[in-house]
């Protein structure tokens, strides 16, 4: 293969990939591989972590990138380059093209979180926020493309990128020869399709799962219908994986290569970023953390030696302490609770007290007393407590109604 120039899909094979491990050599770092003693122990086998969260960039998009963009004809990268993304993308494409001493220019959402927007005009790219949605953006680059001849470099719908990608299934069989399943979080599809060609194209016995959020799956239903089609309005908090229909080229092999697609749900996401952030003391973001999300939903359907590859790290840090309020919330170690109060002297000392005697901490505590519904002896409490499990949210509520309190929510 030659890079820089159109294949047909069955012309991508191993010595793609393995020319693409050469090319990054150097550029891209091979990123450890971390056992995880709690995900094994629900799991019953071994669970590994490729930590692609701790490549350059924050994520495996560098890859795909630089492969896209070192292909390039003199010509073409004279001309520049152009990329559409919401974080990931954009910081890969900035490095390779800072790396290759290639022009490029990144649009990016209005709105989009500053440390990304920041970090992408650090690594030398022109960023440009237009669009409210990827949408708009990706029409806005495709219309730079047009007007001054750069290169629009797409972050998955491309056999280079792809290549690229699938070195990190490479690694993987270099580190855990006798891996029996990757699970892998699918967006548009270019991981995991680089993955499942490099993988099964040396070891095809190897379980290649494929993890999607609930909101934002476009591929159980494309591959039921044998062709890519468009999930409308996907939403999710997974980002990096918000995508609302299939890449073009890795969607067909995905179909060759990836043996499942799961889906998971927002909660089985923010607790999978919260069990990284705990227990693995890795900093993930929910598209990156999703394949521990369907290991923490199903912990028994996965056959071991299991590496689940962390994709990103790049998450804004008030995204990352919502998504962790979630997670203690969906993991019953936060309760939210709202109940009425006679609005008298002592009465929120005689709530504290019962809630020491349930051991709850208290995080937060607010009153409402104009609501039209409260009584003129009334006010409305609103609790958020730290708390220990889902057991213990019963008890604490069980508590408070045996108490006496009427609690609303």
């Amino acid at each position: 293969m030659t890079f820089g120039t159109p294949h047909p899909l069955h012309r991508l094979m191993l010595d793609d990939v393995r020319g693409a491990q050469k090319m990054l050599s150097g550029v891209a770092r091979t990123t450890a591989l971390e056992g995880s003693r709690h995900l094994s122990s629900l799991v019953g086998a071994p669970v590994l972590l490729k930590c692609e969260n701790l490549q350059r960039t924050g994520s495996f998009k560098l890859r795909g990138a630089y492969v896209r963009i070192a292909g390039l004809r003199p010509e073409e990268k004279a001309a520049g380059v152009v990329a559409a993304s919401a974080g990931n993308h954009a910081q890969g494409v900035a490095l390779a093209s800072q790396l290759l001493g290639v022009r490029a220019t990144v649009f990016m959402p209005v709105g989009a979180p500053l440390p990304k927007v920041a970090a992408t005009r650090d690594y030398g790219a022109e960023v440009r926020l237009q669009g409210h949605v990827v949408d708009e953006t990706l029409a806005a680059a495709q219309e730079y493309a047009r007007e001054t001849g750069a290169v629009f470099i797409h972050p998955f719908d491309h056999p280079d990128v792809i290549v690229g990608q699938g070195t990190v299934g490479l690694e993987i069989l270099e580190q855990c020869p006798e891996v029996r399943t990757i699970v892998v979080g699918v967006g548009g599809g270019g991981l995991a399709a680089g993955i499942g060609l490099a993988v099964k194209s040396v070891r095809p016995d190897v379980r290649i799962v494929g993890v999607q959020a609930e909101g934002a799956a476009a591929y159980p239903p494309s591959l039921a219908a044998g062709h890519p089609v468009v999930v409308g309005s996907p939403v999710t908090m997974a980002d990096g994986i918000k995508v609302g229909r299939p890449g073009d080229v890795p969607f067909g092999l995905v179909q060759e290569y990836v043996d499942e697609v799961r889906t998971v749900s927002e909660d089985a996401l923010s607790s999978a970023v919260l069990l990284c952030l705990e227990r693995a003391k890795l900093v993930v973001e929910p598209a990156g953390a999703s394949p521990v999300a369907a290991l923490l939903s199903d912990p028994g359907s996965f056959r071991g030696p299991v590496v689940a590859v962390l994709s990103g790290g790049n998450v804004d840090p008030l995204l990352l302490q919502r998504i962790l309020r979630h997670g203690m919330a969906a993991a019953g170690r936060y309760l939210g609770l709202r109940l009425r109060v006679a609005d008298r002297p002592g009465a929120l000392a005689t709530l504290l007290a019962v809630l020491t005697v349930a051991d709850a901490n208290v995080v937060d505590i607010s009153h409402v007393r104009t609501d039209p519904l409260l009584g003129l002896t009334e006010v409305e409490v609103e609790l958020h407590l730290e708390t220990k499990g889902p057991e213990h949210c019963r008890e604490v509520e069980a508590s408070l109604r045996e108490a006496g309190y009427t609690v609303l929510a």
